[in-house]
């Protein structure tokens, strides 16, 4: 269970991150909600990293989430703001996964 709490975490990063990304494009109120939002998943993320980490490793723990938060980000910014999917982002994000798998596998 807490290793699903940690994926859901992981995803909130990416909204947190992607939150930050459409504030940087907005401007008046809708910049505000931008930031609102990002406070909030923000503050989600962060609680179910903390619940997630009662029972899990820390280090492997904070190592997955991070990298759930990396590659969703990452993917968040090829698909919708339109950045760059280079063969070497691709290539280092799918190592990044494997990696992410690997601490999963070897985590007791």
């Amino acid at each position: 269970m807490n290793w699903i709490i940690l994926v859901v975490a992981g995803l909130f990063e990416v909204a947190f991150a992607f939150c930050l990304g459409k504030a940087k494009f907005s401007t008046g109120s809708e910049m505000y909600f931008w930031y609102v939002a990002f406070l909030v998943t923000l503050s989600l993320s962060m609680g179910l990293l903390i619940k997630a980490t009662q029972t899990l490793p820390i280090g492997t723990a904070y190592a997955v989430w991070t990298g759930i938060g990396a590659v969703g980000t990452v993917l968040v910014g090829i698909f919708i703001f339109k950045e760059p999917a280079t063969f070497l982002r691709l290539f280092f994000i799918s190592t990044l996964i494997g990696s992410i798998i690997g601490l999963k596998v070897v985590a007791y």
